[in-house]
């Protein structure tokens, strides 16, 4: 596992191949970053779903109204919710939709962020300026590139949890 530099901003997300840590940008997007760690100490990511997954592109997951696996997953909806707390104005930035960072999923509106995110298997420049960054794994890249392809995929792989660091013993 990579060295955790601060732990308050890193989150541990673990898939049935391993652990990912993403480090993650409050200097650069702080609103998308609180959000995550909101979401992430309420324990509303655990068992959602990767319900868009594109080789070669991004694993989309996040949809905690439709995209849990265990209460309330629904393949047809999966991608079409959010959370209960009020949508994120864009954050956008210089970073670029490299290979590992975050970005946060929207509508066509910019300011339509909530609680889903992708994950970019590869450099994706074409998304620069047009979606909020405010994470980059920095281990287990290899068992994000593991995730089930499909959109959605007949069976999707989930998130089991999520953890902020800070808070993981």
């Amino acid at each position: 596992m990579a060295e955790i530099k601060d732990p308050e901003n890193t989150i541990i997300m673990t898939l049935k191949d391993g652990e990912v840590v993403i480090e993650l940008l409050p200097s650069v997007a702080p609103k998308h970053v609180e959000r995550m760690k909101e979401l992430a100490r309420a324990k509303a990511y655990d068992n959602v779903a990767f319900h868009r997954v594109i080789d070669g592109f991004m694993a989309q997951t996040g949809d905690v109204e439709n995209g849990n696996m265990e209460k309330n997953f629904n393949i047809r909806r999966a991608g079409t919710g959010g959370s209960d707390l009020p949508d994120l104005p864009a954050e956008f930035s210089k970073i670029p939709h490299a290979r590992g960072s975050l970005g946060a999923a929207r509508s066509q509106n910019p300011n339509s962020a909530n609680s889903q995110f992708f994950i970019n298997f590869t450099d994706n420049n074409f998304l620069n300026g047009q979606y909020t960054v405010y994470g980059q794994v920095i281990s287990g890249m290899q068992f994000v590139d593991k995730i089930t392809r499909g959109e959605p995929p007949a069976s999707p792989d989930r998130m089991i949890t999520v953890r902020v660091a800070a808070d993981v013993a």
